[in-house]
Parts: C-alpha cells; structure tokens; sequence
C-alpha cells in the first residue's frame, strides 16, 4: 500500500507544474481582457502625446485638448524667402492647428494593434510611450505660395549651340543652367518647422525656399571644339537722341562683328575685321567728326561700336596695344553713367582699336542691338585663367568751357527747321589706371590717358526750299 501512494504522487507532479505555468499565462489573458473592459474607448495608461499624459482619455477629449491650444497659431507669421523675393502669410490664413483628431487616433490606436504581443508589451511593459503632436494646415493656401515662386523662379535649362561655318561663328547660344522649386522639400521644410513654434514662444518663423539647379544635356564646351566655356567679357553704351542714319550704321557693324573668332595669340584689328566702311557696303550717311567739324560722312557711328567692344576687351584684361580718343567728349559715351575716356575712335587707315587673346583659347564675339532703347552690348566668350580687370584711379580733370554754338546748313531739311546734331562737351583731360592680375601677379598695369578739346554744341538749318 505505501508504494502505491508514492507513485499516485509522483504521477500527479507533472500536473501540478503545468497548473503551475499556465496559472501566469491565466492571469495575464484574464488582465489583458480586463483593460479591454476598463478602457474600453478610452487611451491606456502609458500613452503620452508631447509630454502630456493621456492615459483614461477619450479620442474626442484629446482632439478638444489640442484644439484650444491651437489659438497661438493665429498670430504667428511665415515668411518664405529666396533671391530677395518674400511671401508673408499668417498661419490664420495657412489655417494651421494641432491635428487632435489624428492624435488621438494614434494615441487609441497604441496597444489595440492586430499584433498581440506588442499589445502585451505596450500594456504591460513599459513606463510610457511619447508621441510627437500632428498638424494640419490648409494645403491650397501653401500651394499658392510655392506656384508664385515657381511662376518666378522656375527657369528650363537651355542647352548649348553652335555652328561654325565659312570662319564664323553663324549660330551661338550658351548653355545655362535651369532653375526649379524644389515643391516637395519645402513642404517638408515646412511641416518640420510646426514642433518648433508648437511651444507658443516664436512668433515669426523664415523658411528659404529651397530651389533646385538643373543642368543642360549639352553644355557650351560640349556644343564647340575650339575651348569656348564660358562669358568672360562684357561691354555696354547707350546711343539714345541719335539719327535714324547713325542707329543704323551702329547695328550693321556690330552685326559684322558677330560670330566673330579670334584666336589664341592673334592680333584683332577692329579696322581689318570691320573691312571698307562706306556706302558701298551698307552704311548711311551720319555726322562723324572730320577735320574738326561734324560733317555728313558714310559711316557715322561706328565708333558707337569700337567703344563698345573697347569697355568688352577692357573688362576680359585683354592687352590693348592701340587706342585712340575722340578729339571732344561724345556724350553718348558717357550715357549709362560712364566717366570721360572710356571710348575709342576708329578710322581707317590712321585710327584702330586693336587688343591682343593672350588667353588659353579662341575668343568669340557676340552683339546685342537692342533698337527700342537703343543701347549696345558686346559679349566676349572663351575659357577664363583666373585673371582679373580692374579700373582704377580714374580722374577727369583740366576742364574748360565750349565755344559758342555752331550753325550749319543742310539742304535735306526744310527752310526754317532748326535741328541740334552735336551738343556742347566741355574740354577736359581724363585718366585711369588699367590692371590686370592673375594669381596674385600683376600681368597688365597701364595708365591710359584721353585729351578731350572743348566742343560747340551743333545745329542744322534746313535749306531745303
């Protein structure tokens, strides 16, 4: 008998251990269903949002939680900023405000997942879980803001062209690279931004809209083979109150100088690159100064144009080897805010502008007309070496009075109309310091002077019966 006892017990040990190891699975099934009961649509204990606890609440009392503390957003203001450009907006009207409703979702949502031992864990096993306050804002006002940068800034990238033929340059264009609103990282700028002011302190925040560069399939040194990269020149004049005779030699020769090479280590002759100026080639006739007077000749204003690519040749530090002044400061040259002695007269045989491409490749030539405000802009393209132009210690100075105006007579106008051609310039001496230096070397330092005669204003009468 006191052996079957023994082994009655023995056999009963192996119940009592699994007894034993459900009883904590029982217990926690039974606490598990429990909290489904007790906080049965209402947040478990551990559940915070931005700090604040939220444990027993109800969605509705966490979204009317956040929505008063919403109030400070009406007063805060937004500034978008990019290249000067700003857009200000409220965040009244960006109707910006704490999203309680999604917070409270997520808030519910933490320890009721389809995944039961993270419910376990979240209920059971930790001290707390954080959640970050959300947002809304009405997208449509941010939406109009980034199209009017868009509509301002977004540029397509245009790609490079050109097209040799007969020794010049007949198409050219250089590449540039394009410009676009970067849409959705400044949204995302702007929802990071929202923790920031969440606390009520900052009443103003800037954001810089983000803009993308978008590079062209064919850049300029893709589109030649003779070096040309980049502008590395540039010269502008205004020839505004001049005759319909002058405006017109002006854009003949400047269109003669486009396309225009010159290569590495070459001499450019404005007289031989120009060739015959006169009415066999297509010029009218103008007043240019002659022998001391302002006469009718073919031609007139093209020194419109030699200064123009002077103040060009100036600003790539190219070497100038010959230059010659007018005899009297012109005032178109000094159109535009330039001082006395930045022009340069040619005729042919005595006068020339010649400068010399001491760069590493050829130097490209292109004109600007622009015939309805009549000005003149020369752009010199090539591959920059890191030198840099500078003018310096320019002084006019020695100046002295006109003579009295001069009348002279032109059968092409009707008797008794009276018409100013020429405007009286006062005389003066003029100087500048020209230095060119690369890689903190002095390569160029002259010192170019202009001796300008006093000049009489000029009319013409009509004799024309």
């Amino acid at each position: 008998m006191q052996k079957r006892k023994k082994r009655s017990q023995i056999a009963y040990k192996p119940y009592l251990l699994g007894l034993l190891t459900l009883l904590p699975f029982a217990i926690l099934t039974g606490w598990y269903f429990y909290t489904d009961y007790v906080y049965k649509e209402r947040i478990f204990p551990s559940i915070k949002i931005d700090g604040v606890p939220f444990g027993g609440n109800t969605k509705a009392e966490v979204e009317t939680y956040w929505k008063t503390k919403s109030k400070f957003f009406e007063s805060l203001q937004y500034t978008f900023t990019y290249d000067s450009k700003t857009a200000t907006v409220s965040g009244h009207d960006l109707d910006i405000s704490f999203d309680g409703a999604l917070s409270g979702a997520q808030a519910y949502s933490i320890g009721r997942s389809g995944n039961v031992l993270s419910n376990i864990y979240y209920r059971f096993f930790t001290d707390s879980v954080n959640l970050p306050p959300t947002f809304r804002w009405d997208d449509d006002v941010l939406s109009q803001i980034i199209a009017s940068f868009s509509a301002q800034f977004d540029i397509p990238a245009e790609d490079g062209l050109f097209q040799f033929e007969n020794g010049k340059v007949t198409s050219f264009r250089p590449s540039k690279d394009g410009k676009n609103v970067n849409e959705t990282h400044l949204r995302e700028i702007f929802g990071q931004s929202l923790p920031l002011v969440s606390s009520g302190n900052l009443k103003h925040i800037s954001l810089l809209v983000p803009v993308d560069i978008i590079r062209p399939n064919v850049t300029t040194t893709d589109a030649n083979s003779f070096g040309i990269k980049e502008l590395i020149g540039k010269g502008y004049s205004e020839f505004a109150g001049s005759i319909p005779g002058r405006i017109h030699n002006v854009a003949l020769a400047a269109g003669r100088l486009n396309g225009v090479l010159i290569k590495p280590g070459e001499s450019f002759s404005f007289n031989k690159t120009i060739g015959d100026i006169s009415a066999a080639t297509g010029y009218q006739s103008a007043y240019v100064i002659k022998d001391g007077r302002t006469v009718l000749g073919d031609g007139g204003g093209v020194c419109q144009v030699s200064t123009t690519l002077f103040r060009a040749a100036l600003n790539a530090g190219l070497p100038i080897i010959e230059r010659h002044e007018h005899s009297y400061r012109v005032h178109y040259y000094e159109e535009g805010g330039f001082k006395a002695g930045l022009d340069a007269t040619v005729f042919d045989p005595t006068n020339d502008l010649k400068f010399v491409n001491d760069t590493p490749s050829y130097i490209l030539i292109q004109t600007k007309t622009d015939l309805d405000h009549l000005s003149l802009t020369f752009e010199l393209y090539g591959a920059g070496d890191g030198r840099k132009a500078e003018i310096l210690n320019h002084k006019v100075w020695g100046i002295s009075s006109p003579p009295p105006p001069l009348y002279q007579d032109d059968p092409t106008l009707p008797v008794g109309v009276v018409k100013q051609v020429d405007f009286e310039a006062w005389g003066a001496k003029a100087s500048f310091q020209y230095k060119v230096t690369k890689n903190g070397e002095t390569i160029i330092d002259q010192v170019i002077y202009s001796n300008f005669r006093p000049w009489q204003a000029v009319f013409l009468k009509g004799t024309k019966q």
